[in-house]
């Protein structure tokens, strides 16, 4: 993290408590349901990767600072190219309205960041980000820090050493010579083709993402 955006400092944050959202038990609530289904948004993974980074680190209001300063951002672009940090957007009308960012390996996603420019664009971001990491056979959603929007979508708080307990199975169940999970964009490709598939009969890609989260939740 960085104190503002100019800031050529970046000091490092472990947090005595862990927030990780489970992938069994994300709370798809019933109008976030409708959002999915009525498909508002179309949803990518990967195409702006710099235009969310750049949107996530614009001050939530005037008075705010950021903590994404322009090294930090340039470090993400590097991790982007390298195929370690990844991005779900949301799109209406063309435009960019949504989405988050975050840092893939194994079977772990530890998102860093999310962005809203209209209702709900960044929950269904989320909601698509937790039905490809399922789709994918990830394990593990790290949020980093306890928000109140996080808790009303499932979020739950751990102590750092159980945390590092679940970080260690999941690298373990994710590691290349294992073969049992997806890349993110693998698993979006993957995914989306099984959805708009005419074997499976959907032609509404959202309606299936909203019918697989709310029968766990």
């Amino acid at each position: 993290m960085a104190d503002n955006r100019e800031d050529t400092e970046v000091f490092w944050v472990e947090p005595k408590k862990r927030a990780i959202i489970p992938l069994d038990g994300f709370r798809c609530s019933a109008s976030l349901a409708k959002v999915l289904k009525r498909e508002r948004f179309e949803v990518t993974c990967n195409t702006a990767f710099s235009e969310v980074i750049a949107a996530c680190s614009e001050p939530r209001s005037p008075s705010e600072g950021s903590w994404i300063s322009h090294r930090i951002e340039a470090s993400y672009e590097m991790l982007h190219g390298l195929g370690n940090a990844h991005s779900i957007e949301c799109w209406q009308d063309g435009e960019l309205v949504g989405g988050l960012y975050g840092v893939g390996f194994d079977g772990v996603f530890c998102g860093e960041s999310m962005f809203s420019r209209t209702t709900d664009a960044s929950k269904v971001a989320l909601a698509w980000l937790v039905a490809v990491m399922r789709h994918g056979g990830q394990r593990l959603l790290d949020c980093q820090f306890m928000t109140d929007h996080l808790a009303s979508l499932g979020a739950v708080e751990m102590p750092q050493a159980d945390y590092l307990k679940l970080l260690v199975e999941a690298r373990e169940s994710g590691a290349p010579a294992q073969n049992q999970t997806m890349p993110l964009p693998v698993a979006y490709a993957s995914l989306l083709s099984e959805l708009s598939s005419e074997e499976t009969g959907a032609s509404c890609p959202g309606k299936r993402i909203a019918q697989s989260l709310t029968q766990t939740s």
